[in-house]
């Protein structure tokens, strides 16, 4: 009997797009539903499988009887996992070209080893809703299968345009002129639930001369499938976006808003998961002692995510910015984090900001944006930065590089009210004020409220019967248990 116990659990593959935020994002989903009850595959690609065994304990990944890890071969050339993958290649392999066949390979592997072991067959499947190559596959097994956006809704709708954007002859851009010519000003006035949003504030893949530019082909691929997934999770929650998530709702398939994962993850007694974390690098915990030594609410932390590159020119004037307010400030610089070059500031910098500064590599940033001496966020507007930081109380300064990092700037500033965007010809005399007025000043004062309240809204989200939780029981019962007593009564 014990064994038929063990089988009838329900067996859901997760695989997220290679990519730290979203790995991270679909790892948290993962944990909540293995909470629930659900037997787990989380599928990573070999290269970063690899990469997390090299930035955790070698045996991170040995997982649980029912939380195990899979990988599949992401398609490249293979390359040293310091190397940081080319973004575009890595959409075309594999959510354009190479993964289909590994993907239903794998599933095949495990639906035969569920005939001879105690592991059960697969029953659903949580997908990255940019590799909606899963939806074939899917669709082979006839099994549900769910699109984790790991996105915020408005990034979602916005990027749901491009079809149009394309249809209307908005989009590829005309010439080079347009990003100058007041043309990305232009309002946008037929997308429901994002009223006054223009063309510069939808996420930034279709802003390319080339009709075949890879990246804003492979995000009209992914977005024109969506429909066909039996349902579409986005990383929020429902006060923070009831126009959009209203407007998503008038199409099928259903979207649960559901987050920030965090907070609901915060709820399950323990994690039996000692992975030691969710990241590709190897975060350095030393910056928790520093900030124990500052008073509340006084340091800016800056971090501008895993993916963005920068000029040597922009990391000066964002240095010279900081250094010049005075303030102490906790500083993110990965090792590729400016174009083509090592990130080396002069040691005038170093000189000038002795005793309140501190820079690492990675850190562990929620608990940094928990952390009471942090009061504000230079961030580059990703959307797991954006959602931690809401969900900390802390206000932002918003400087977007590309995707939908321009939403959610767009939502912050005006929407949210919860921060301030940068001018993206960055200067140090500007940052330097912005630094001061987020900190120091009476807007920056009105733009924390607005934080906390956002704070005090995710907490409430994600109590025991907040929308979140609400949302996440009914993607269980609704989506992904809908096939698995017909699975077991075959």
């Amino acid at each position: 009997m014990s064994s038929m116990k063990v089988s009838k659990k329900p067996h859901v593959v997760c695989i997220p797009l290679p990519m730290q935020s979203h790995i991270k994002a679909m790892l948290k989903l993962a944990k909540l539903l293995h909470h629930r009850g659900f037997h787990i595959t989380f599928v990573n690609t070999e290269f970063n499988h690899k990469r997390f065994l090299k930035s955790h304990e070698p045996n991170s990944l040995d997982g649980l009887p029912d939380f195990r890890f899979e990988t599949i071969p992401d398609g490249l050339p293979s390359s040293d996992e310091e190397d940081t993958q080319d973004l575009i290649l890595l959409c075309d392999s594999i959510g354009r070209k190479n993964c289909l066949a590994p993907f239903c390979d794998l599933l095949n592997k495990l639906n035969d080893s569920a005939t001879y072991s105690n592991n059960p067959p697969v029953t659903s499947i949580v997908s990255d809703g940019f590799m909606t190559f899963t939806i074939t596959a899917a669709e082979e097994l006839g099994i549900p299968i769910a699109l984790f956006l790991t996105i915020a809704a408005c990034g979602f709708l916005g990027s749901k345009q491009y079809s149009v954007l394309k249809e209307k002859g908005l989009a590829p851009l005309k010439d080079e002129s347009c990003f100058t010519n007041g043309f990305l000003d232009k309002v946008v006035d037929w997308i429901p639930g994002m009223k006054g949003i223009r063309l510069r504030d939808l996420p930034g893949c279709f802003r390319t001369t080339n009709p075949d530019d890879i990246f804003f082909n492979f995000s009209i691929e992914a977005m024109d499938r969506v429909h066909k997934a039996s349902a579409v999770v986005v990383h929020t929650f429902d006060a923070l976006e009831p126009d959009v998530l209203d407007a998503l709702s008038s199409t099928p398939p259903p979207v649960y808003a559901i987050g920030p994962l965090q907070l609901l993850l915060n709820q399950v007694p323990e994690d039996p998961l000692k992975s030691g974390g969710y990241s590709l690098w190897k975060e350095e915990t030393e910056c928790l002692q520093w900030l124990n030594s500052k008073v509340p609410n006084s340091v800016i932390y800056v971090n501008f995510g895993s993916l963005a590159v920068i000029t040597p020119e922009h990391l000066l004037e964002f240095g010279w910015g900081l250094a010049n307010s005075k303030l102490p400030f906790f500083w993110v610089i990965r090792p590729d984090l400016v174009n083509g070059e090592s990130a080396i500031l002069p040691p005038e910098f170093v000189a000038e900001t002795r005793g309140r500064s501190l820079i690492a590599s990675w850190c562990p940033q929620e608990q940094v944006l928990n952390h009471p001496s942090v009061g504000g966020f230079l961030t580059h507007s990703g959307w797991n930065s954006t959602i931690e930081s809401l969900s900390a109380g802390v206000p932002m300064l918003c400087w977007p590089i590309f995707a939908e990092q321009l939403t959610n700037c767009y939502y912050t500033c005006n929407d949210w009210g919860s921060g301030m965007e940068i001018d993206n010809n960055v200067k140090r005399d500007n940052i330097e004020k912005l630094v001061r007025e987020l900190m120091e000043g009476e807007k920056g004062k009105k733009i924390k409220e607005k934080a906390m309240e956002w704070k005090k809204l995710a907490d409430e989200a994600t109590a025991p019967h907040g929308s979140s939780s609400t949302n996440l029981d009914n993607l269980v019962n609704q989506v992904l248990l809908r096939k698995t007593l017909d699975i077991f009564h075959q």
